[in-house]
């Protein structure tokens, strides 16, 4: 029987009381037994309370019950706030420690009284007087209990060995987030789903995290699957662990599981294609904003069609262990459409509508259209405008077709497996040199022997106290660049592209025009610039 409040049992006590002290012998022992019933006292309780002349009100607290006066109180917050506000249990031993220590150094004086109750007091009441103190101090910080946990406990866990061949419609499904090198901000993800049995996978863009959007998300997909959805098991993550998520298969009549924490092996299905589908169609880079979703979207309604019916994959077997050593058998590749095609649980109709849809479709139209998504998609995360096609999709296409003989030579293909070309890296610090550049470019230009101690050693003369020895490699690096120049202009000017006796190599295309006997014609021109280059190989050597 359910107990009833103090408070209820007084009112029923006086309620009853006057009408068993006026009622006969017989009319008091069903009075008797009727309160004892109710009320739930033991019967000679119950005739003790009826007999008393007054009712006691036990509701309110008895008085003279509070043992430690005021002053004790606000001497033991004091204390409290000493001790940096530990528990009850850790101030209990430390009391007759910290109190002499305060004493003595003019801290506290308390009275004796005060003195022998705090010396007293337990651990329990310690915590029971700094209730109200510890709340008010600590703004009620305490860490709650996440809302998804409940759902999560009532959601039953499935390991990678529960599935025990199931038929398809038991889905995978995970988050793979396209955030970049940083988590930091709102970015793109994607929902990807992977059946059990066939390995028929989808996969959808998600704006943003959000258990509605997902459900949302998940009708749109179950149309497309060639078998209806039986269950769904995800990882623990909060977007899954919800009233929402649970509500939507409750409603489907979808069964509803989860992994273990921090056990990816219980989705291996799901994980192995994020990898070998969404990682290595998107890539690694950021995507945000509703742009990236859309062209997400329109590489997954390529992608799901190319890997579906065009991509064979293993499935395993058996695996047997033997000491250390782990064997692993597999049945022979084949594309989730043939395995669905293959299996007795799906309906005839589903494989007969996707043996129509097979037979129309063209896998260099798909790959191509999963390209050029793959390049506007990349052209977007780098901020760099988009190739342009020449407007016609047919020529495109057979264009892409003749260059998938010779694409092996160009490396990677995939635009979005591509690294991000670094920009060229600029000047960090101010140039140093700015003011006198064109001094010393002068004083380079007139004797192109000099070395940079000797040009830093005139600016230095010329500038007092403004350029120190710390810039000797500055100004050698800038007479590297100079003599690259120079080097250049005595190579190539006037020669042009098409002169028969240039090479390959500078040095030899210096001195291919004396080594033939070839004479140059006499003019100032020429004898200055043979001079300038016979200081330059000075300069150089």
């Amino acid at each position: 029987m359910r107990r009833i409040s103090m408070g209820t049992r007084n009112e029923l006590l006086a309620a009853v009381v006057a009408r068993y002290r006026g009622a006969t012998r017989a009319e008091k022992g069903r009075i008797l037994t009727e309160f004892a019933e109710i009320s739930g006292y033991h019967r000679k309780h119950a005739e003790r309370l009826l007999r008393r002349q007054h009712v006691v009100d036990r509701s309110q607290p008895r008085p003279g019950r509070r043992v430690y006066s005021e002053a004790v109180r606000e001497a033991l917050v004091v204390l409290w706030e000493a001790a940096d506000r530990i528990c009850g249990k850790r101030l209990k031993p430390l009391i007759p420690l910290l109190v002499p220590a305060m004493e003595q150094h003019g801290h506290l004086a308390l009275d004796e009284n005060v003195r022998i109750r705090l010396l007293e007091i337990s651990a329990a009441t310690i915590d029971r007087v700094l209730a109200p103190v510890r709340a008010a101090g600590s703004g009620d910080k305490r860490r709650r209990t996440a809302h998804s946990s409940a759902v999560r406990r009532s959601v039953p866990i499935r390991t990678y060995a529960d599935w025990n061949d199931p038929a398809p419609g038991y889905m995978e499904a995970d988050l793979v987030a396209h955030s970049g090198p940083s988590a930091s901000g709102s970015f793109v993800q994607t929902l990807t789903l992977t059946d059990v049995a066939t390995g028929w996978t989808e996969c959808a863009p998600l704006l943003f995290r959000e258990q509605r959007l997902l459900s949302e998300v998940m009708t749109a997909l179950r149309p497309a699957l060639p078998f209806p959805l039986l269950g769904f098991d995800t990882d623990n993550d909060s977007v899954f662990m919800n009233e929402t998520i649970k509500g939507w298969c409750e409603g489907e009549q979808v069964e509803f599981t989860r992994s273990r924490p921090y056990r990816k092996n219980d989705q291996a299905h799901v994980e192995q294609k994020n990898g070998a589908i969404v990682r290595r169609m998107v890539g690694y880079r950021r995507y945000t904003g509703v742009a990236a979703a859309t062209e997400l979207g329109r590489l997954y309604r390529s992608v799901r069609l190319y890997v579906n019916f065009f991509q064979p994959s293993f499935k395993l077997m058996e695996k047997t262990r033997d000491g250390g050593r782990v064997t692993k058998r597999y049945h022979p590749p084949l594309t989730p459409f043939q395995r669905v095609q293959a299996h007795p649980a799906v309906a005839p109709a589903a494989k007969d509508e996707l043996a129509v849809q097979f037979a129309q479709l063209d896998p260099v139209v798909l790959l191509h259209d999963i390209r050029q998504a793959q390049a506007r998609l990349t052209a977007l995360a780098d901020a760099t405008p988009p190739l342009e096609s020449e407007g016609n999709p047919k020529a495109d296409v057979e264009a892409f077709f003749n260059g998938l003989r010779h694409a092996w030579k160009e490396g990677e293909i995939r635009p979005t497996s591509r690294k991000k070309p670094s920009a060229p890296r600029g000047r960090r610090r101010p140039d140093p040199l700015a003011e006198v550049t064109d001094d010393l470019k002068a004083w380079f230009d007139e004797a192109p022997s000099r070395t940079g101690r000797e040009l830093l050693s005139r600016l230095q003369v010329a500038h007092p106290n403004a350029y120190p020895d710390a810039l000797l490699r500055t100004v050698q690096r800038r007479l590297k660049i100079w003599r690259g120049d120079m080097a250049k202009a005595l190579v190539f000017a006037g020669s042009g592209d098409a002169n028969p006796m240039m090479t390959s190599d500078p040095l030899r295309n210096v001195a291919a025009p004396r080594a033939r006997g070839h004479q140059e014609p006499s003019s100032p021109e020429s004898s200055e610039n043979e001079h300038t280059q016979e200081h330059f190989a000075e300069a150089t050597t």
